[in-house]
C-alpha cells in the first residue's frame, strides 16, 4: 500500500514543512508543535518496530507495554486537562472505558489473548479514550469557567456543587463524542478505516475483514462513551480543578 523508495523521506518532509507552515500561518499557535509530533512519531514508531516482535512472545512484556501504553494516555490527557498531581485523575476514564470493553472482547472468545492481538486492540481503545477524555475535560472545564454566573445561580436555586456543575458543562462535554459517533456512522461511506483495509491487503475475506472492523467500531464507541461520562462526572466533582 505504501511504496518505501528514496523519495518517501522526501515527501514525509514535504508535508511537515506544509503542516507546520499553514499552522503558523493561521496562527493556530501548534506551528512547532506539529514539527515536534511527527518527529516523537518516527523516534517511536521505529522503537515499537523493533520490539515489537521480542515483546509479543512473552505475556509479561505485552502486559508491561499496554500498561506503558496506559501510562503515557493518561499523562498525555491529564496535561490537556489539569496541572500537577490532578493529571493522574485522567487514568480513571481511560481505565473504566478501555478495561471492561476490553475484558468483554477478550473473555467472550471474540479477541485472542496472543499477544499480537491483545496489543493493537488494547492500543486502539486507549488511544480512542484518551481523545474522549482530552475533549470532555477541556469542553467541562472551559464550560464551568465561561458560565460561572449560571453555576452560581443554580447553587442559590438549591442545587449541590455536583449537580449545578453537570447541568452547565455536560451538553458541550458530550460533544467529545462526536468524532467516534461520525466515524461509525459513516464507515463504508466516507472512510475504509484501518482495520478493514489491512486485513484485505493481506488477503482475508471482505466480510471478515467487515465483521472485525465492526467490532473494533463498536468496542471503541463503547469504550469512548464510558470514558466521557467518567470525565464528566470527575469535573463536576472537581477532581480536575487545580493544580
Amino acid at each position: 500500500m505504501i511504496s518505501v523508495t528514496p523519495l518517501l523521506p522526501v515527501a514525509l518532509l514535504v508535508l511537515v514543512f506544509v503542516g507546520a507552515v499553514t499552522a503558523w500561518v493561521g496562527r493556530l499557535g501548534h506551528g512547532t508543535a506539529v514539527v515536534t509530533a511527527c518527529l516523537r512519531a518516527v523516534v517511536q514508531l521505529g522503537a515499537v518496530s523493533a520490539l515489537i516482535t521480542w515483546v509479543v512472545t512473552l505475556p509479561v512484556a505485552v502486559a508491561g507495554f499496554v500498561l506503558l501504553m496506559y501510562g503515557v494516555a493518561t499523562f498525555t490527557a491529564g496535561r490537556r486537562i489539569t496541572t500537577g498531581r490532578r493529571v493522574w485523575w485522567a487514568g480513571l476514564p481511560i481505565a473504566v472505558g478501555t478495561v471492561p470493553v476490553l475484558a468483554t472482547l477478550t473473555g467472550s472468545g471474540v479477541v485472542s489473548t496472543d499477544g499480537i492481538v491483545i496489543i493493537p486492540v488494547a492500543g486502539i481503545l486507549l488511544g480512542g479514550c484518551l481523545t474522549a477524555t482530552t475533549l470532555a475535560g477541556r469542553r467541562a472545564k472551559d464550560e464551568l469557567l465561561g458560565r460561572k454566573g449560571e453555576v452560581e445561580a443554580a447553587l442559590s436555586l438549591g442545587f449541590s456543587t455536583r449537580q449545578a456543575a453537570l447541568e452547565i458543562c455536560r451538553p458541550a462535554a458530550a460533544q467529545a463524542l462526536v468524532p467516534a459517533l461520525d466515524q461509525t456512522r459513516t464507515v463504508g461511506l466516507v472512510t475504509l478505516p484501518g482495520a478493514f483495509v489491512g486485513m484485505l491487503l493481506g488477503g482475508a475475506d471482505p466480510i471478515q475483514a467487515g465483521v472485525v472492523q465492526l467490532v473494533v467500531l463498536v468496542a471503541l464507541l463503547t469504550a469512548e462513551v464510558i470514558a466521557t461520562v467518567t470525565t464528566i462526572e470527575l469535573t463536576a466533582r472537581g477532581h480536575f480543578d487545580g493544580a
